[in-house]
């Protein structure tokens, strides 16, 4: 019998298992686990290093490590703009053909943050989950996606 390999999905989540609410977060390695520990601890050795021996280079290595940090935290918060501004678009469209002729005008009406949550919700409960984000002014993400009953799997994400 051969073993049975578990892949992992670009999401995080192991295409054996099943995505919902509670396991949809997604840590990138190289990021959460290697570049961000790495440069939080250099920039911890680098405010010692300036504490004990306090000097023009000590002070520049320090500028450099919170440099680092800011960098990747930057970079990171980007990748995740232009993936939101993407969703934005992708349920834009997708409103379009779901929701009733009456409630298309009122796809600008939603925020971005609001169109994040939704994507998770199946084509048959998004026209009443728009309809209720807009009339109660929902704009929580954790709360919008703890109303999707029909979980949808979003496994690329940055």
């Amino acid at each position: 019998m051969r073993p049975r390999i578990r892949i992992q999905s670009p999401g995080g989540v192991t295409m054996s298992e099943t995505q919902t609410l509670q396991n949809h977060t997604k840590f990138v390695p190289g990021f959460h686990f290697v570049v961000l520990p790495i440069f939080l601890v250099n920039l911890i050795a680098s405010i010692v290093n300036l504490v004990r021996n306090f000097s023009a280079a000590s002070v520049i290595s320090t500028l450099v490590a919170i440099g680092l940090v800011m960098l990747a935290f930057t970079v990171r918060l980007m990748a995740l703009t232009v993936q939101d501004r993407v969703i934005r678009l992708e349920m834009r469209l997708r409103m379009q053909q779901v929701l009733p002729a009456e409630m298309r005008p009122r796809i600008p009406e939603f925020t971005v943050g609001q169109l994040v949550a939704l994507r998770f919700a199946g084509d048959a409960e998004l026209p009443d989950l728009a309809r209720k984000i807009l009339q109660d002014k929902l704009t929580d993400r954790k709360a919008i996606k703890q109303l999707v009953r029909d979980w949808q799997p979003d496994m690329l994400r940055a």
